[in-house]
């Protein structure tokens, strides 16, 4: 096992990779921007290193200053988190080649999964269902575009094959719209991603969005671990996730789990990771991989009770899966809110001090976050201050806890999400479980269209 791992990240993500290590008695090292001296992970780690100016693209997703303060720290591994470097394979890869372990997948599966065409493939090949669309990249002829979609039929979607973060992304309901769709996105995907390439799939009109979470170690070793309802969204992102996924037949959730297991064995996948689905009239679609631990892995440690941050370091250090698909036993329900610096209706950012700030506390509830009483949040990175997870026997229950929780929760100085939160969670349609992922952005414009 190591014996200390630099953190390559920020935020509440730091905080719990820290804790998780801080548990196995691992010393940890901790790399910031200029904006994060203060911030309490850095504090609490037991060692820091200031790593650039504030904007990202000096400090956080600069990999020769990263690697350099595991060089002077003697750190032994590199834990990317999520967002900035995670899924960013060249950054594996000059982690490995400088002699330090990638707490990750290797760097071949990053790139394989990474690319939304070549990742469509590989499960394809894998025999993991796909959403109907253009095999592999569209080409340059319009003709043969407007045969691909005409095949497929309307309403399609062009995506970005280098894309994501809801980002690279056009839905097309005509015929007319479409080639200019192509364009705009294939030029919005060179502008973003430096990759022009663009694909086109079947647009579903009211999936749920579900997502299946794996754990595989490099000994060929995976299992599944059930999987998450994070249909509720704004622009792609995520507001609020909970599982298991209401509704859900337990032979469906076998079926897609066993099969993104022999996924993983297929692609010698090593580490966590999420596949992603739309889920429509029963069936599954394959979307994307994500290669790496996702913010709501909370829900999934809840009800199973296996610590993914720990199991992920321990399968990166060598070892083998301590346990086998039997031993995974789903046990209650959890819920996650997001709890963002923003506007909770406009959603525009509110940096700044807060000035008083009490998380909530009670049987079952789980608090993820970096902030405290005095902290200033800086203007220049994700919104997200923290995570509030709520467990219970039942999904009822669960949601029970969670109003209790953000009926106390306290946060001022700042604007949050909690008010709408707060309404998330006693809006009738989302109580009675499986809305789409396009409930939330059209109950959204309704009630604007009412303030009008």
């Amino acid at each position: 096992m190591f014996e200390k791992i630099l953190i390559a990240n920020r935020c509440e993500i730091e905080l719990r990779i820290q804790r998780a290590c801080r548990e196995m008695g691992i010393r940890t090292v901790v790399v910031h921007s200029e904006a994060d001296t203060e911030a309490k992970y850095v504090k609490l780690a037991d060692e820091s290193v200031c790593i650039g100016p504030p904007p990202a693209a000096s400090s956080y997703l600069n990999i020769p200053a990263i690697i350099s303060a595991a060089e002077v720290t003697d750190a032994e591994a590199i834990h990317p988190g999520y967002g900035f470097l995670a899924e960013n394979a060249d950054f594996a890869e000059k982690v490995e080649r400088s002699g330090f372990v990638f707490i990750g997948p290797r760097p071949e599966n990053i790139r394989l999964m990474g690319d939304k065409v070549s990742a469509k493939t590989a499960m394809t090949k894998a025999g993991v269902p796909t959403v109907p669309g253009s095999e592999g990249a569209l080409p340059d002829d319009g003709k043969e575009i407007v045969r691909i979609a005409r095949k497929v039929g309307y309403p399609v979607i062009i995506k970005a094959s280098g894309g994501g973060g809801g980002r690279g992304m056009r839905v097309v309901h005509t015929e007319a719209a479409l080639l200019n769709a192509v364009n705009m996105t294939r030029s919005e995907a060179q502008a973003a991603f430096a990759n022009p390439v663009v694909y086109l799939e079947k647009y579903l009109e009211r999936p749920r969005h579900i997502e299946v979470q794996v754990l595989a170690d490099a000994h060929k070793n995976a299992v599944h671990l059930g999987e998450r309802d994070c249909s509720l969204q704004r622009r792609h992102q995520k507001v609020m996730e909970e599982a298991p996924a209401p509704d859900l037949v337990a032979k469906l959730r076998d079926r897609i789990g066993e099969r993104c297991v022999e996924a993983c064995r297929k692609i010698g996948y090593r580490g966590v990771g999420t596949f992603e689905f739309l889920f429509e009239d029963e069936e599954f679609y394959f979307i994307e991989m994500n290669t790496r631990i996702q913010v709501e892995h909370p829900v999934t440690e809840m009800i199973t009770g296996i610590d993914l941050v720990q199991e992920q370091i321990r399968v990166a250090a060598g070892e083998k899966l301590r346990f086998r698909q039997k031993d995974i036993v789903l046990r209650g329900h959890a819920l996650e809110c997001r709890i963002n610096a923003e506007d909770p209706y406009r959603f525009t950012p509110s940096p700044g001090k807060i000035t008083s700030y009490h998380p909530p506390g009670g049987p079952g509830i789980r608090v993820d976050s970096h902030v405290y009483q005095g902290y200033s949040v800086p203007p220049y990175y994700d919104s997200m201050v923290g995570k509030v997870i709520a467990y219970g026997a039942t999904r009822e229950q669960a949601i029970a806890r969670m109003r209790i929780a953000l009926s106390e929760m306290v946060v001022e100085g700042i604007q949050t999400n909690i008010p709408l939160h707060r309404e998330l969670l006693n809006d009738t349609r989302f109580v009675r479980g499986g809305v789409s992922i396009h409930y939330l952005e059209q109950k959204l414009a309704q009630e604007q269209t009412k303030k009008k």
